[in-house]
């Protein structure tokens, strides 16, 4: 037999081998596939996010497989339309759910807030806070640097005049933001409510809170005061909003004199 004629028949002999051993393995090895947590898992929209918590789209779907939860309105990506979509294929109730976004608690732009040392080095806030909390005076204030908007999966965050912005019409609720900021200024609020939210966290007394940052909270209580529901303390001289009690009145915001407090989902009372 020809040497080259060998060669091949001897390849396509092996290939054919080797072929088959892999069919028998792949038959014999197989993983058996969950029905039903496949169906959940297409209801889902795959940002595998985490804000479930869970590991992921494939991890919540194994849950509600299994009945580790019942909580059909985990997924803030995919909202009441996959929350319907779960509760038919498990036959589980509709969790109701409420949209959220991440907003950012600051407002010390370039210009209003004030510096105590320049910062060069790596462009992260992480990196920044590592040297005296960060270059701004407020220990409580956002650095800039956009840890949160490289790690936003829906591009929803940008940094503008030194501050991290939130668009709530992208924000899809997965709280990569809000693990990511070494400050924790970042929180989850209701969209749609008409819920007052304070944009400082600075915890200093109003007068030297002042002199660090323009927009800074100044603790004065006049938003407590006017709020006649009492949603609304002054704790560590920072103004805090319960959102349980507010009926979203808004005039905790219009007696704010350094406007710090922002209506979610209605008039923006600071821009």
């Amino acid at each position: 037999m020809h040497p080259i004629l060998f060669a091949v028949l001897l390849v396509s002999a092996i290939g054919l081998i080797a072929g088959l051993g892999l069919s028998i393995a792949s038959a014999v090895m197989a993983v058996p596939v969950d029905e039903k947590t496949e169906k959940i898992r297409a209801c889902l929209p795959g940002a595998n996010c985490g804000a479930c918590g869970f590991s992921g789209c494939d991890g919540y779907a194994d849950a509600l497989s299994k009945g580790t939860t019942t909580e059909t309105g985990l997924c803030g990506p995919g909202g009441k339309e996959a929350a319907e979509a779960i509760a038919e294929i498990t036959g589980l109730a509709v969790t109701e759910t409420v949209p959220m976004t991440a907003v950012v608690h600051c407002r010390g732009t370039c210009e209003s807030a004030a510096n105590k040392l320049e910062y060069f080095g790596i462009e992260s806030c992480r990196m920044a806070v590592q040297v005296f909390g960060g270059p701004k005076a407020c220990a409580n204030g956002c650095l800039g640097f956009g840890d949160c908007v490289r790690e936003c999966p829906f591009n929803a965050i940008t940094v503008c005049d030194g501050v991290a912005h939130v668009d709530p019409a992208l924000c899809q609720a997965c709280k990569k933001c809000v693990a990511v900021c070494p400050k924790s200024l970042i929180s989850l609020v209701p969209k749609d409510m008409g819920i007052p939210v304070v944009l400082c966290k600075n915890k200093e007394k109003g007068a030297v809170t002042r002199k660090q940052c323009k927009s800074g909270c100044i603790g004065c209580m006049k938003c407590a005061k006017n709020c006649e529901v009492g949603a609304i303390s002054v704790i560590n001289f920072c103004a805090e909003v319960d959102a349980e009690k507010c009926v979203a009145c808004g005039k905790c915001a219009e007696g704010c004199p350094v406007h710090c407090i922002h209506i979610m989902g209605g008039r923006a009372v600071v821009e």
